[in-house]
């Protein structure tokens, strides 16, 4: 079977319903928050003044007619217990007129006594007619705008009393209409009071808006001032904390570009020149280099080429950690020493690394922590002479901290540089002759600030010459087995001391 198609008229109503409802949401997403608020604020004013004015026009309405009712009642009591009906009815009637009622008594089979206000007719219909005929004892009722009371009396005669209820509705029309007005200044003041609170409310949105949009033209990242202690001073706070944050971001970003051009710019400037002088004397005609010097340049070409990776490799590293990405697992630091252990002594077999670690389990990131063993390890074999010793301890401090003690008998650390040195591409004199990035120490220190640790430094040999230098590492974590059992280890050496890292006499 062939699809059936709708109609093109159903198809125009539906493109008009849905050109509606696109109207409708773009017309509601327009509207400005402040608009909102004042919109808001005149609709609950309106509900409440609507269901007020309902209730005061519906309890005033009903009071002022249980009143007419009351009067009729008491004008009916007071001319029968008056016992002028019995006397004179002719002359009781009458006297009503000077009221602002309409009465009529009725004498079956003899008399009937009326007397009506001016313009004034009591009307008399099928209840009133039943009360006459003792059908009913009596009867209350509107009808042409006014309230009539009929009372059948126990001697069969019966008395009828109207009154007009077009004063009653002209106060209620009064009512309605100052209802009404008070409810539309109401509704006005509503809308003045929620413009202003919104207008006072909002004004720290504004500044945020203006803030942001003053970030993104201008680059402008000053924090705007913070009022007050409710929830938009707190959103300002966190406004100005993303401010900070990324000042803070762009200023390291900045100093690391600085520092790295300016740290890229030397081996790139000796490669260059290595580089060209091994084209030139590629050149058909050029002097010959001796291979001597040729081998030379190809052994510096080389080894600035291992020292700009380094460089980009620790940049890379650096900038990871900077960047705030968090990687928790359960990491065994001992097999991190181990590990970081062959890659060091694959790259110093002259060294000798006596080492005593324990099973410490650290929550972490197992990459970040290998790096900044492998760091620690790398630098202590730096400094240390040919044939030097290296001492790697580890053990428990107390029952949630390890604490990771490198020593190295090298030259040791100024105590004015031990801060120093944990800053980026920082080299001391002394180091400026030695290969490195100078970012080695920086990024151990971001990586144990960044699991909650501490780092320092201090003499392996106190007083000595040299001196040495053991670089203290300290994080939380827990044992994962018993202190007996502790898998220790001495491994390529004789002992050395547990708290200073010195080789013991013996």
């Amino acid at each position: 079977m062939g699809s059936v198609k709708s109609p093109f008229w159903w198809r125009s109503r539906e493109r008009r319903s849905a050109d509606v409802r696109s109207f409708v949401t773009h017309d509601a997403s327009s509207v400005s928050l402040r608009w909102r608020v004042m919109l808001l604020a005149m609709s609950m004013v309106a509900m409440v003044v609507i269901l007020m004015a309902l209730a005061v026009y519906a309890v005033v309405s009903r009071a002022l007619y249980n009143d007419i009712d009351n009067q009729l009642q008491i004008r009916a009591r007071l001319l029968i217990e008056s016992g002028l009906l019995a006397v004179d009815p002719a002359k009781a009637i009458e006297g009503t007129a000077y009221s602002d009622v309409n009465a009529m008594f009725v004498m079956p089979g003899r008399s009937i006594y009326t007397a009506n206000q001016e313009g004034q007719t009591l009307p008399l219909g099928a209840p009133e007619k039943d009360v006459i005929e003792g059908a009913l004892r009596m009867s209350l009722r509107t009808v042409n705008f006014q309230r009539v009371l009929a009372v059948h009396l126990p001697d069969g005669d019966s008395l009828l009393i109207s009154k007009s209820l077009d004063p009653t509705g002209k106060v209620i029309k009064r009512l309605g209409t100052i209802l009404l007005i008070v409810g539309g200044l109401g509704m006005a003041v509503a809308a003045i009071a929620g413009g202003t609170v919104a207008r006072t409310g909002l004004r720290p949105v504004a500044r945020l808006t203006d803030a942001a949009e003053r970030v993104a033209r201008t680059d402008d990242l000053r924090p705007i001032p913070v009022h007050g202690n409710d929830e938009l001073a707190r959103l300002t706070e966190a406004f100005n904390m993303m401010l900070r944050a990324l000042t803070e971001s762009r200023e390291r970003q900045a100093r690391l570009v600085t520092d790295a051009g300016h740290e890229l710019r030397t081996p790139l400037t000796s490669l260059r020149t290595n580089v060209e002088l091994l084209m030139a004397s590629m050149v058909p005609g050029a002097p010959s280099i001796p291979e001597e010097e040729m081998a030379g340049l190809r052994t510096d070409v080389i080894a600035q080429i291992e020292e700009l990776s380094t460089l980009v490799g620790d940049l890379v590293d650096l900038t990871r950690d900077e960047a705030g990405v968090t990687i928790h697992e359960p990491v065994d630091l001992s097999e991190v020493v181990d590990r970081s252990l062959e890659r060091v002594r694959r790259r110093r077999n002259d060294i000798e690394f006596d080492v005593h670690t324990i099973r410490w389990q650290v929550h972490g990131d197992e990459a970040g922590l290998s790096r900044a063993v492998l760091n620690l390890l790398d630098n202590a074999a730096k400094w240390s002479p040919p044939g030097g010793r290296v001492a790697v301890r580890m053990a428990q401090v107390d029952p949630q901290q390890a604490q990771l003690v490198v020593s190295d008998l090298g030259p040791g650390i100024p105590p004015a540089e031990r801060q120093l040195v944990f800053e980026r591409f920082y080299r001391s004199t002394s180091a400026r002759a030695m290969t490195g990035s100078g970012l080695g120490l920086a990024i151990v220190k971001q990586v144990v600030v960044k699991h909650g640790g501490a780092l320092w430094i201090d003499d392996t040999v106190p007083r000595g010459n040299p001196p040495g230098a053991s670089i203290h590492l300290v994080l939380p974590g827990r044992l994962l087995t018993e202190p007996g059992d502790d898998m220790a280890t001495t491994r390529q050496g004789g002992a050395v001391d547990a708290v200073t890292g010195s080789p013991e006499n013996g």
